[in-house]
């Protein structure tokens, strides 16, 4: 079953002080940015799961997800930063 886009959207966070508030997956310090630079230098979905155990398949979906939406158009608003 897939998740849909805001299971998927919950999955990237942003907080000012994780990684100078660029979106990350949640629980990690792995930005979309990072993934999407793996995936863009072909490195595969299954090689990044292997390098970071506790990545899922969903979490990788999300950052492309993200990245789609905010390319999407302008009035897509990023999630709101998280209260530390």
């Amino acid at each position: 079953m897939f998740a849909n886009n805001e299971d998927l959207l919950e999955r990237i966070t942003i907080n000012s002080k994780i990684m100078v508030g660029k979106p990350v997956i949640r629980g990690t310090r792995l930005t979309v940015e990072y993934i999407l630079g793996l995936l863009a230098h072909g490195i595969s979905m299954e090689a990044i799961l292997e390098e970071y155990p506790g990545l899922v398949k969903d979490d990788i979906f999300a950052c492309l997800l993200f990245a789609s939406k905010t390319l999407q158009d302008a009035s897509f608003v990023p999630l709101g930063a998280e209260a530390v």
